[in-house]
């Protein structure tokens, strides 16, 4: 009998901790501006492991204050539909959409995300933020896909953050980044670096610029860490889901984050 009894109870223990042991991994779910947008390969490029990713798209039109304003109200309905998914943590995946208001302004959507989901929340632009703080920045050159009425917001969003802009320089863009070549946004970003006197670190700022390459060679030239949105957004995002997010080989600031 006493035999029986163990065996008994060794089945019953192995079937409680059977979910335990096949419990599904966390998945970060991301909202991002354009309609239909996929994971970003940046995602699992860096973090292949113990996180799953989803993504909704905002049918955004483009990088301007009306577009972003038309954009907002959609922000909830898609982080809704990605908790139905199975997302355990949001992130607002656009950098624009959410510093364009300034820092309360992105704190208040990271706030109606949570509060309408339940779930951890973040954004792109406390991505950023992120990065420059572990990169221990104060002093900041800004290379952005986004013409000056943007520039302006971002700016602005960086000083309330506690950073001063050195230099500030867009490549113009409404939309189409895709088209900028990672060639033409090194050259923009050095160039942009060169005109800035004694910043310590380099903020290259859109989700649609490809920069994830270009990281540890514009560390090199620069001589500076190099911060930039979607590969640092991630960086912060991970965090909300009990991932380590330190990455080597993508620049300092992964590497030691």
């Amino acid at each position: 009998m006493t035999s029986r009894r163990r065996f008994v109870q060794s089945v019953a223990a192995a079937t409680l901790a059977a979910p335990l042991a096949s419990a599904a991994e966390p998945v970060l779910g991301m909202i991002f501006p354009p309609a239909n947008y996929p994971v970003p390969p940046e995602a699992t490029l860096l973090y292949p492991h113990g996180v799953d990713f989803l993504a909704e798209g905002l049918d955004f039109k483009g990088m301007t204050i009306a577009s972003y304003d038309e954009a907002v109200p959609r922000i909830v309905p898609a982080a809704l539909k990605l908790k139905e998914r199975g997302a355990t943590a949001i992130s607002i995946m656009g950098t624009s959409l959410t510093f364009y208001k300034g820092a309360a302004f992105n704190q208040e959507l990271i706030d109606r995300v949570h509060h309408a989901t339940g779930l951890p929340s973040t954004s792109m632009s406390n991505g950023i933020v992120d990065g420059l703080k572990v990169a221990g920045a104060k002093r900041v050159a800004v290379a952005t896909a986004y013409t000056d009425v943007v520039n302006a917001t971002l700016e602005r969003f960086l000083k309330e953050s506690g950073f001063e802009v050195v230099v500030i320089k867009g490549l113009n863009l409404i939309r189409a980044t895709g088209a900028v070549t990672q060639e033409q946004l090194y050259d923009f970003s050095v160039a942009s670096f060169s005109t800035a006197h004694q910043a310590d670190a380099l903020l290259v700022s859109c989700g649609g610029l490809k920069t994830i390459d270009l990281l540890v060679p514009l560390e090199t030239k620069c001589k500076v860490p190099v911060v930039s949105s979607t590969p640092h957004a991630l960086m912060n995002a991970v965090r909300l889901v009990g991932i380590n997010p330190r990455v080597k080989g993508y620049g300092s600031v992964l590497a030691k984050a």
